[in-house]
């Protein structure tokens, strides 16, 4: 190789000092994260991570793809509706979607579903993150503290959210596989409720957290469970029962939501026949709503 100018070992020890004096007069503008692997905090997803319910996004996509039912669609759509209106989850509503969602997977391979999941989050869910909730994930991954997602959302997609976002992993239900292929059966129940507080307190053993200086994020008074098993709870755009409970036990309320009354009542708007299903969706809604009164 041709050197554009003389060269000897005097200088290859003078770029030596230069390099090693560089580095010593280098100061950072950030402290280092030092790790805190005994703390960490667990974040519900639906209402709390991200707007609505991850599993009707989902089946939005499906749709999209004509690999999900008009039927089915509309089944999400009315689940997805009542619990935008009342704010609240429905046990009934829960119920469907897991049937729906099991003999979807049924005979499916794995890998199959990462790759929807994949594509459904990037296109359908990525803008309906609160970016307020994700700010305070990130404080604690600042703090050099594990974050964990802790939903009813298959088990596979709160993986991809998490990655998405730059967290440690994800606790969600988990369906049963044989040889790489979905089975249509769950492994236990869905992780809900008390499954929820079991599946904290279980990672916590496994990772050799304290509880007490974990943290937990919920929209919802369903995730008391949970909320209660950790030392410092926080309610996220709570529902009405859990917003008292935190004001009556002095938790942080942070709500995310701007328009309230807009937001709640807002129709989803899916692909397609998205307006159609929302609107019929909407119909039998309101139609129970005033059978009820």
């Amino acid at each position: 190789m041709r050197r554009l100018w003389p060269w000897s070992d005097d200088d290859e020890v003078a770029d030596e000092l230069a390099g090693e004096a560089a580095a010593a007069a280098a100061s950072s503008d950030t402290e280092p994260v030092v790790p805190d692997p005994n703390a960490a905090a667990f974040f519900d997803v639906d209402n709390t991570l991200i707007r609505g319910a991850s599993i009707y996004h989902f089946a939005r996509g499906l749709a999209a793809r004509k690999l999900f039912t008009f039927r089915d669609l509309a089944m999400f759509a009315l689940g997805q509706v009542s619990f935008r209106v009342r704010g609240a989850e429905n046990a009934e509503h829960i119920s469907t979607a897991r049937e729906a969602a099991l003999a979807f997977v049924a005979g499916r391979s794995v890998d199959e579903l990462v790759s929807l999941c994949e594509e459904i989050y990037d296109d359908k869910m990525a803008d309906r993150i609160w970016h307020g909730t994700r700010s305070l994930a990130l404080k604690h991954l600042d703090a050099g503290q594990q974050v964990w997602l802790v939903t009813a959302t298959p088990v596979e997609l709160a993986r991809i959210i998490s990655h998405r976002l730059g967290l440690t992993g994800a606790l969600g239900t988990v369906a049963e596989t044989e040889n790489g292929v979905y089975t249509g059966r769950l492994v236990g129940h869905l992780l809900h409720g008390p499954a929820k507080a079991g599946a904290v307190r279980a990672l916590a053993r496994k990772e050799g957290l304290d509880l007490s200086r974990c943290s937990a994020y919920s929209d919802s008074y369903n995730d008391l469970p949970m909320l209660t098993t950790v030392g410092h709870p926080h309610a996220v755009n709570p529902d009405g029962d859990l917003r008292d409970h935190a004001r009556e036990h002095g938790w942080p309320i942070h709500d995310f939501r701007t328009g309230r009354k807009v937001t709640m009542v807002a129709l989803p708007a899916a692909a397609g026949t998205g307006a159609l299903v929302g609107g019929v969706a909407a119909g039998v809604a309101l139609r129970r709503h005033h059978r009820g009164r």
